[in-house]
C-alpha cells in the first residue's frame, strides 16, 4: 500500500492525491523496459546458379582472350618468329593452363575479386565473391580462390560440383571459404 510522502497517511489504490494534506500523489511510472539496439538485419545470401557463373566467366575470357590474343600475336612476331625453324614443345596439359595466358588470368581475377568483390564478368551478372558469412573478400583469399579458376578449372569445377552440390563452390572457392552469391 503507499503512504503519502508528507503526511504518511495511507493513499488508496490510484489516489492522485492524499486525501489528509491534499498533497500531489507522485506516481510511479514502470521502470523502462531497455530494449535492445536496432540494428539492420543482413541481407539472406542468394547462392549464384552455375549457369551465372558460366557466363560471368565467359565474358572475362572473352574480353581477357581480346587482350591476351593481341599480346601474343605481338609476342610471337617479335621474338618466335624470327627462330619458327626450331622444333615447338607442347605446352599443353589436360585439366591445367600453366601457360602465360594462366597468369594473367589469375592475376586479373585476384586483383579485381580482391578489390572489388567482382570481375567485369560478375558485375555484368550482378554476382560476386564473399565469405561464408557475407562479407567482403580480400585478396588472400581471391588469390586462393582465383588458383583453380586460373589453372585447374576443369578438375576444380568437376570435384566441385560432386562435393559440394549444396554450396556451389569449387574446390579452390571451399579452400577460401568462399561462395558466390547474387546482388540484391
Amino acid at each position: 500500500m503507499p503512504y503519502c510522502r508528507k503526511c504518511g497517511t495511507e493513499l488508496s489504490e490510484g489516489a492522485s492525491y492524499c486525501p489528509k494534506c491534499g498533497t500531489a500523489v507522485a506516481i510511479k511510472e514502470a521502470p523502462a523496459v531497455p530494449t535492445a539496439p536496432v540494428t539492420p538485419e543482413a541481407p539472406a545470401l542468394k547462392l549464384a546458379f552455375w549457369s551465372e557463373r558460366f557466363l560471368a566467366w565467359l565474358i572475362d575470357v572473352v574480353i581477357l582472350g581480346v587482350i591476351v590474343g593481341t599480346l601474343s600475336l605481338l609476342i610471337w612476331w617479335l621474338a618466335v618468329h624470327p627462330f619458327m625453324w626450331l622444333p615447338e614443345w607442347s605446352s599443353w596439359l589436360p585439366f591445367f593452363n600453366l601457360g602465360p595466358a594462366g597468369v594473367i588470368y589469375f592475376v586479373y581475377w585476384m586483383f579485381m575479386e580482391g578489390a572489388y568483390g567482382q570481375s567485369i564478368g560478375k558485375m555484368a551478372m550482378r554476382i560476386r565473391v564473399v565469405r561464408l558469412d557475407g562479407r567482403p573478400i580480400g585478396v588472400t583469399h581471391a588469390a586462393l580462390e582465383s588458383v583453380g579458376k586460373a589453372f585447374l578449372l576443369p578438375l576444380d569445377c568437376l570435384l566441385g560440383w560432386i562435393l559440394y552440390p549444396r554450396r556451389r563452390q569449387r574446390i579452390f572457392n571451399h579452400l577460401s571459404e568462399t561462395i558466390v552469391v547474387r546482388e540484391t
